[in-house]
């Protein structure tokens, strides 16, 4: 029996980018942590963040709607990268971050699953930056 086709990865990628989004914006940290490989990093603020860390982010975070759109994504075998764009609204002011994800993804055994994931924002300057250095602090 063939193996999934290109478009079959392709929508199961989308999927998985579609869970990410809800489950964030849902406060699902369980569901939003099963979208990630094991070994799965985060990187904004000037750094990059261990799964194990992602929880206490979270927490930290603003809360409101992450709308992500279609993924711009790469095939290569069992891994792929890709660049979805990002738009964040506040629940409570409703202000706007926009921005967008640049992913790698592996194939696993339980599917395709986020490897990284690094947050770049688009400022009303235009410039594009990683966000203010140790807006995050982990917990020591």
């Amino acid at each position: 029996m063939p193996g999934p086709s290109r478009t079959d990865d392709l929508v199961e990628i989308q999927q998985l980018l579609a869970r990410y989004a809800v489950t964030i914006t849902q406060g699902d940290i369980d569901g939003l942590l099963a979208v990630f490989t094991p070994d799965g990093t985060y990187s904004a603020f000037g750094d990059r963040y261990p799964l194990s860390e992602f929880p206490a982010m979270v927490d930290a975070a603003p809360k409101g709607l992450f709308l992500t759109g279609t993924p711009a994504i790469e095939l290569d075998g069992d891994d792929a990268t890709g660049t979805q764009p990002l738009c964040f609204v506040d629940h409570a002011t409703h202000d706007m971050r926009i921005g967008y994800y640049r992913d790698t993804y592996r194939r696993t055994e339980n599917g395709w699953r986020l490897a990284t994931r690094a947050m770049t924002f688009i400022r009303r300057s235009g410039a594009h930056d990683s966000g203010r250095p140790h807006a995050y602090q982990p917990r020591a």
